[in-house]
Parts: structure tokens; C-alpha cells; sequence
């Protein structure tokens, strides 16, 4: 055992903070994916960029959140 091992805090909270991460990251797919159903019936010449966008940003956030989760530490 090395004398400098994270402490097993720090380690929950990593994991913590991916799932946070993961879920704020749905959600905001959820509703970017939902308002662009709406958007279009109400709105059909919108450019599909503006809610591409957000879909795009909020899987992102999804693979850095599982990023976090699947994240182990180094060894020596």
C-alpha cells in the first residue's frame, strides 16, 4: 500500500458527481429532445442546428458524466 492513497471520500464523491453529472445531462436531453417535437409542429422552418446543438452538448455532458463513474485510479 503507497502512504499517499486518496482517500475513499474523494473517491465517492467522484462517483457521486458522474452520476449528478449523468443526470443533469438526460434531463437536458430530455427537454431539448421534447421541445424540438413541439418546436417543429409550431415552428417547421427552424433550423435543426438550434436544438442539434443542445442534444449534441447534453451527450457530452452524458459521456463525461460515465467518464467520471468508470474513472480508476492509477497504480504504481
Amino acid at each position: 500500500m503507497s502512504s499517499e492513497e486518496e482517500p475513499v471520500g474523494l473517491k465517492i464523491g467522484e462517483k457521486f458527481f458522474g452520476l449528478l453529472i449523468i443526470f443533469i445531462g438526460f434531463v437536458i436531453f430530455y427537454f431539448a429532445y421534447t421541445s424540438y417535437s413541439a418546436l417543429s409542429s409550431i415552428a417547421p422552418n427552424l433550423p435543426a442546428i438550434v436544438p442539434g446543438t443542445f442534444l449534441f452538448a447534453s451527450v457530452t455532458i452524458i459521456v463525461i458524466g460515465i467518464l467520471f463513474v468508470i474513472a480508476k485510479e492509477e497504480e504504481e
